[in-house]
């Protein structure tokens, strides 16, 4: 196969994942907010209790991503994206369906279940599995497609949900993971087990791996710098999305609050595209210190210019410019650090620290907003940004040493 026709298919392939990661966010997280209070009113629950689930799911999600991850390595991930598919579908019609509550918190634990396998994670590993040595590239192109997902799939939810209930809505959205992802993942599948990507002239063995820049000796206290770093950032993140616009509207913005909290989205999508067009020779070790960096700017700009506006839209910017390099550096630095070779399995630790911190986040910020106020909240989410940038930073502390150690 010819470079071209080679490149004309990983072009088809980060479309064709850039597709299911939109449907598959819009579905399967981004639709839950919009329908959660019909979900409260129809189980005759406090809406509390229906996001208590929701965390309670992605907690559980969390501890089963490490496993997943292993089977992504071991049996390929498009075979996995295509199992993760109909595991989806199943869960949104077990969800439409549940007659009571068991059965409903039973579907929304299989949605995060099958989150594990169709999300980002899974699709940067297929992005590394079959081309390694350009999936940095390749991983920035997807999360620019799939930061559309929150901008399409809230207003279509809302929309179908005017004429729909919320189980219809759930049965439709089954559907789509279905009769468009399945045959997605499908066809990857396929196109991996018959080497359709690989150039004529490669060696028909296999792809060659990429090596990590740390060395074997450091890359215990590298893991534990980076888990630290994407824990930290996975909290403030979680943290002030969930409680945005009441937030906003705490520090005085009133009505305001929904319009500023709309810039973010906007910004997500921006960031990976300033970095798509002008990042890439930058390391993705110093795009995790400057993702951690907006998270910190933005939250001091919101803690010293509220109630103002136009602080409040600065906020919502810089913040959504760290949340969207965020979502590439989870993808490129575990690359960049420790290799192709057991990347699946790699990210799946990685998902599991980092959704467990942000399953925590919501309550324990809600419970610091209660306890010492929204701007003493504010300060310990701007002390923790710190300190992932600080995680992250002493990645590259640890290198440099190494270096100097070996040259002696």
């Amino acid at each position: 196969m010819s470079a071209v026709s080679v490149g004309h298919r990983r072009s088809a392939i980060i479309w064709g994942l850039g597709l299911t990661q939109v449907i598959g966010y819009g579905t399967l997280y981004y639709s839950f907010s919009i329908l959660a209070p019909e979900m409260a009113k129809d189980f005759n629950w406090s809406q509390e209790w229906v996001f208590g689930v929701f965390s309670g799911s992605l907690l559980l999600g969390g501890f089963a991503a490490p496993s997943i991850g292993r089977w992504i390595d071991s049996y390929g991930a498009g075979r996995m994206m295509s199992l993760g598919s109909v595991i989806a579908a199943l869960a949104l019609v077990l969800c439409g369906f549940a007659p009571e509550r068991v059965t409903f918190t039973v579907g929304m634990v299989a949605i995060e279940m099958a989150s594990a396998f169709v999300l980002y994670n899974a699709a940067f590993a297929l992005l590394v599995q079959v081309t390694p040595h350009t999936a940095q590239r390749s991983i920035t192109h997807l999360t620019l497609i799939g930061g559309f997902a929150s901008t399409l799939f809230w207003p279509i939810t809302s929309q179908l949900h005017q004429h729909l209930t919320w189980r219809e809505v759930y049965l439709v959205f089954a559907g789509i993971n279905l009769f468009v992802c399945l045959p997605i993942h499908l066809w990857l599948a396929f196109m991996m087990k018959a080497g359709s990507l690989r150039d004529a002239s490669a060696p028909a063995s296999r792809i060659p791996a990429v090596v990590g820049s740390i060395s074997i000796e450091d890359r215990k206290k590298a893991f534990f710098l980076m888990a630290v770093g994407f824990a930290l950032e996975g909290f403030v993140l979680s943290a002030l999305l969930i409680h945005m616009v009441p937030l906003l509207t705490a520090v005085g913005m009133g009505a305001s609050a929904v319009l500023v909290g709309t810039v973010f989205g906007p910004s997500q999508v921006f960031s990976r595209f300033i970095n798509m067009m002008f990042g890439k020779g930058l390391s993705p070790l110093i795009l995790a210190v400057i993702s951690a960096a907006f998270l910190v700017v933005g939250l001091s700009v919101l803690l010293t210019t509220a109630p103002w506006i136009s602080g409040g839209i600065a906020f919502a910017i810089l913040f959504g410019l760290g949340s969207g390099l965020t979502s590439i550096v989870q993808g490129s630095l575990p690359l960049h650090l420790f290799g192709s070779d057991g990347y699946g399995a790699m990210l799946g630790r990685i998902s599991a620290i980092r959704l467990i911190a942000s399953a925590l986040a919501p309550f324990l910020f809600s419970f610091l907003i209660a306890r010492i106020g929204t701007w003493s909240a504010l300060s310990v989410a701007i002390v923790l940004g710190i300190a992932a940038a600080a995680a992250f930073a002493s990645i590259g502390r640890v290198r440099q040493l190494h270096g100097l150690a070996s040259e002696t």
